[in-house]
């Protein structure tokens, strides 16, 4: 098998084996010893029954185990006693896990950003051909939310936040290879298990759910919108995201099924309120909001119901209204 195959292999494992750029990723990442224990560790598997697969030494299997991991690249089930270990399952994994990696080389990066600007979109377009849900879901600040209406666990972001054993804070991964918007890059917020696995890689540092709640708050004064897992429940990261680096929407949200849903809520204005400041157009990711005619309208279809154009609007005009019912469960 030659050198290249492996990596092929190895982007064909995540789904993009059409990828002339994922290869040389892994490649960077890995030698092919490292590459052929990533393709035998599927399904999960002992460094015993992985050493039994490729033909290597069990004790040079375990070697490689930890630089892995630590890379993003290998994973641990621990169960019955025995630790079993899986390599990276599919591309968003792999983009999440690799790039937080400490002490990588400038040309991983590079390849990164290539590979948003040439193979990215299309691969976002074949992965929400297939999808049954959205994977993530927008979550509205709540100052945005009109008191009276409830808001459940899953969609408040001060109780996801709240109901987390475990917090830590890594950077984002999107404005680490993109990051030409100036937006703050260390944001993103992992809970329980997430938190755990960041703080034993090292990829990240650990929070206080008061240093948690004031970082939402310094991302919404620098409008980010925050996002989270798409299931009622609490998630493992809270994503705070930009409008032009983050990949979460990178194609048109009107049709089918989309990789972000909106919230239950959706932006309404009091135009007796309105002093057309204008200070909403910019803070909209959507393009929802327009005003005509000194009338501004709100794009229900556009909108995500984030809430960041209620954080800054100066006169109270706009808030957050429902527009699906309290039983809402996250598509």
């Amino acid at each position: 098998m030659t050198k290249e195959s492996l990596y092929q292999q190895l982007a064909e494992a995540i789904g993009v084996g059409d990828s002339a750029i994922i290869p040389k990723i892994f490649a960077l990442l890995a030698n092919e010893d490292e590459a052929r224990v990533l393709l035998a560790a599927a399904p999960p598997a002992t460094c015993e029954e992985i050493a039994e697969k490729t033909g290597l030494a069990p004790d040079a299997v375990e070697k490689m185990m930890e630089p892995l991991f630590k890379k993003g690249l290998m994973f641990k089930s621990k169960k019955e006693g025995k630790i079993r270990y899986y390599r990276v399952r599919q591309l968003f994994q792999f983009h999440d896990a690799t790039i937080v990696t400490k002490g990588l080389p400038r040309e991983f990066f590079q390849l990164w950003k290539e590979y948003y600007d040439t193979e990215f979109k299309r691969h976002h377009r074949q992965f929400e051909s297939i999808l049954p849900n959205a994977v993530v879901r927008v979550v509205p600040v709540n100052i945005a939310v009109e008191p009276e209406i409830r808001v459940a666990a899953f969609e408040d972001i001060k109780q996801i936040v709240e109901n987390a054993a475990n917090l830590a804070v890594t950077n984002c991964t999107c404005r680490l290879v993109s990051g030409d918007c100036g937006k703050p890059v260390e944001v993103c917020i992992q809970c329980n298990r997430s938190a755990d696995y960041a703080l034993e890689r090292g990829t990240g540092r650990k929070i206080s759910k008061e240093e948690a709640l004031a970082l939402l708050k310094m991302c919404e004064e620098a409008g980010l919108v925050h996002v989270v897992n798409n299931v009622k429940s609490i998630g493992h990261v809270i994503c705070n995201c930009c409008d032009d680096c983050c990949i979460n929407w990178p194609s048109p949200r009107q049709s089918g099924v989309n990789f972000a849903a909106p919230s239950r809520f959706t932006a309404v204005c009091d135009m007796d309120l309105c002093t057309e400041c204008a200070i909403c157009l910019d803070r909209c990711h959507f393009d929802a909001i327009d005003m005509d005619n000194k009338t501004e309208r709100i794009d229900l279809g556009g909108c995500m119901g984030c809430g960041l154009c209620v954080v800054t609007c100066p006169t109270g005009a706009l808030t957050l209204k429902e527009v699906r019912g309290e039983d809402f469960v996250p598509a």
